[in-house]
């Protein structure tokens, strides 16, 4: 299937998959050594050696498995992705369950090599496996009236162990206005570097919007609504001062607590020159006209 957008990065700018694996320690060496803060100053940091692949493997985060960095791998075992399946409701022409299996049969799967920009102002570049996710919510049938896309992420406890703890207001919700939904570049994620998506990553389905923070791209999605209201998202109500709803990346809104002006490549080092953000991650052409006239300032 022909790509419907026009990309300018190519495999030689991906990310290498120990980089990608290793990034959350990356973050953890630099807040070990005092050196957190530093972000966006242009601050030389000390050098943090690589890890072993099992050391790579076994370092994440994603809350649901608990806040240790090696929390994720160590538990993320315990989720059973077998049979899953997506609730689809709100104002949807054929509103139901979907399972996984049966949307993959119904969707043409393709690469996408996009940037990554995390929030804590690190970055890098993936490819991510997956489908528009238009064509999901096409096989739905959106209502005219339908304005707004409300993801939510598994809510299992019992396998999800960090849910047991208030971090969040559990489960894990996002949203997207729905012309953001409905761009070529929204993807619903089923595969990294090649391969399925772990547990920890977010299987067997995620968001992914390159244009804006990470946070946003929700993981382990097990239902989809569509609505005529902006619907709440989990760090927004968490801490709404320094996560807004629409959290697009841009240099000149800095979070409350750092610059967002310059970002550290995953895969570069420690010592690796900070470089430049790029408004909306660099996808300015293709989404800047989503937001004609608003304050970017007002609504982050």
């Amino acid at each position: 299937m022909a790509h419907r957008w026009q990309n300018d990065l190519t495999p030689a700018d991906v990310t290498p998959y120990a980089a990608y694996l290793n990034r959350r320690q990356l973050m953890a060496g630099m807040a070990g050594l005092g050196l957190a803060t530093l972000a966006g100053t242009g601050a030389k940091a000390q050098p943090l050696n690589p890890n072993t692949y099992e050391e790579i493997t076994t370092y994440n985060n994603f809350y649901e498995f608990g806040t240790g960095k090696g929390d994720p791998a160590k538990h993320a075992h315990r989720l059973t992705t077998d049979n899953w399946q997506i609730e689809i409701d709100g104002l949807v022409e054929r509103p139901g369950t979907y399972g996984f299996d049966d949307i993959m049969a119904q969707m043409s799967i393709e690469e996408r090599i996009y940037r990554f920009r995390c929030v804590e102002a690190w970055s890098m570049v993936i490819p991510w496996s997956g489908f528009e996710l238009k064509d999901l919510l096409d096989l739905a049938g959106v209502k005219p009236e339908a304005k707004y896309v409300a993801f939510e992420t598994l809510y299992r406890p019992e396998e999800m162990i960090g849910q047991k703890y208030p971090v969040l207001d559990w489960p894990y919700v996002e949203g997207l206005r729905l012309d953001e939904a409905l761009h070529p570049l929204t993807l619903m994620a089923t595969g990294i570097y090649g391969k399925p998506l772990l547990n920890q990553n977010g299987a067997p389905l995620r968001l992914v919007v390159p244009w804006k923070y990470g946070f946003k791209s929700i993981k382990s999605i097990v239902k989809i609504t569509l609505t005529d209201t902006q619907p709440p998202t989990a760090w927004n109500e968490a801490l709404g001062r320094e996560y807004g709803f629409y959290s697009n990346v841009n240099p000149t809104v800095d979070h409350p607590r750092w610059s967002q002006a310059t970002e550290r490549r995953i895969g570069g080092g420690l010592f690796a020159k900070r470089q430049d953000t790029l408004m909306f991650n660099g996808y300015e052409k293709e989404v800047a006209p989503l937001y004609d006239g608003m304050d970017l300032r007002k609504f982050f």
